[in-house]
């Protein structure tokens, strides 16, 4: 019985040992700082006596750093909000060690060269804003492996090539904005197995095909692939499993065929832009029973007979 009750104290020690060290060499907040160090250091200023100079320093914690957020219990880097911020360069490897890392917002900066692979141990990141600033090649495949991630939002960027198949995978995914870059080829039909999408910003690229099977997303509320070369047509079920649509922008396209009659069902529209594209034939009656419209844009295109007459209709018909 003793050597037993020996053996279970000594078996008790070893795993709290064991707990202790694992805490001591794990990952921790020293490591944050040490990530967020090499972050600076990658870091172009617009001024000399930048705010961040003097208050990135390892004489304070991190917590209390200019955009840094942290949690309360662990006292880990949870955010990284800089936006605006007049800073630019690149994102080093170490970033990928902020393992508790949530909300990255860098938009509206001139950070440039790729995206580090080393990104894609942030599992915990929910939001990527990274719009309007100069980061190219192409859309890194690795975003497919972030199961948490609800908003990716590239937008004004250099990026370039085609749109990997693997943002299919992140189910979590809300928000997907993708415009003012040079990517190309067509949209893959793997964005249409994104169940919480909610809008889509695909516009002022330079895709081309028919557009992918979005229309069965019953989240969908915004639709935008202005100015790219799609072509092919509207499916005929167009709003029969979309029924929260608000905006649809096409316009800039060379989308043919009709305008499905279906499109009078998606009750909560308030924008349709569907200018120069090749459409043609009758636009349904149904389109003058939309009572939330405020613009509807049709120019551009070879549409026979009159807009049905609808005194609200024709007093939102823009070229």
């Amino acid at each position: 019985m003793e050597k037993t009750w020996f053996l279970y104290l000594t078996a008790v020690s070893l795993v709290q040992c064991f707990l202790v060290c694992l805490a001591m060499n794990g990952p921790n907040s020293t490591t944050d700082q040490s990530a967020l160090l090499a972050f600076k250091s990658h870091i172009s200023l617009d001024h000399p006596y930048h705010r961040l100079v003097n208050n990135w320093s390892s004489a304070t914690s991190v917590c209390d750093w200019i955009g840094v957020s942290c949690s309360k219990r662990h006292r880990r880097v949870t955010a990284l909000n800089l936006p605006d911020m007049g800073i630019g360069g690149t994102i080093p490897p170490h970033i990928g060690n902020l393992s508790f890392l949530s909300y990255f917002n860098i938009t509206n900066n001139t950070f440039h060269d790729h995206l580090p692979s080393e990104m894609a141990r942030l599992h915990r990141l929910k939001f990527v804003d990274f719009g309007i600033n100069n980061f190219g090649g192409g859309v890194p495949a690795w975003f497919g492996n972030l199961p948490e991630l609800q908003y990716l939002h590239l937008r004004n960027n250099s990026f370039t090539g085609l749109v990997p198949a693997s943002i299919g995978n992140i189910s979590t995914l809300e928000s997907l904005d993708l415009r003012y870059n040079f990517m190309e080829g067509r949209v893959p039909e793997e964005i249409g197995y994104l169940p919480k999408l909610k809008k889509l910003f695909m516009g002022f690229n330079h895709f081309s095909g028919s557009i992918p099977t979005i229309f069965n997303i019953s989240s969908l509320e915004l639709i935008d692939f202005s100015s790219n070369m799609l072509s092919g047509i509207l499916p005929k079920d167009l709003c029969i499993f979309v029924p929260k649509l608000k905006f649809i922008y096409l316009s800039w396209n060379e989308i043919d065929g009709q305008i499905p009659l279906t499109l009078g069902e998606c009750r909560e529209l308030q924008i349709i832009s569907l200018s120069l594209n090749k459409f043609s034939g009758f636009v349904p009656k149904a389109i003058g029973n939309l009572t939330l419209l405020q613009r509807l844009y049709f120019g551009g295109n070879d549409f026979k007979g009159m807009i049905p007459y609808s005194s609200l209709l024709f007093s939102l018909v823009r070229i």
